[in-house]
């Protein structure tokens, strides 16, 4: 499912007063921290998540991980601080506008 500008900037409003849910600390990502991610996305759908890597390219290249194996999209990242949303086809949560 593609996002467009108009329900990203939908989503960083509602993002923006949320907490970090999700840490991921030196070591890294480990199945402990996919499973807290996977069990994040579907009671929340639109989760913060604090990433504590040394430079900018092995954070993002952990992101980038992270929405590769959750199927989640990065909405943005603003530091160590990124968000990523995933619709719960099962029981959604958040109400994207339309085009």
């Amino acid at each position: 499912m593609s996002i467009t500008q108009k329900q990203k900037r939908h989503l960083k409003g509602l993002v923006h007063h949320l907490k970090p849910v999700v840490i991921v600390g030196q070591n890294g990502l480990n199945e402990g921290v996919f499973g807290e991610l996977e069990c994040a996305l579907l009671s929340h759908e639109l989760i913060k998540v604090r990433v504590n890597a040394g430079d900018r390219e092995e954070r993002q290249a952990l992101l980038d991980a992270i929405g590769t194996r959750t199927g989640a999209q990065l909405i943005h990242a603003i530091g160590h601080v990124a968000a990523f949303y995933r619709r719960n086809p099962d029981a959604p949560r958040i109400t994207l506008p339309a085009d």
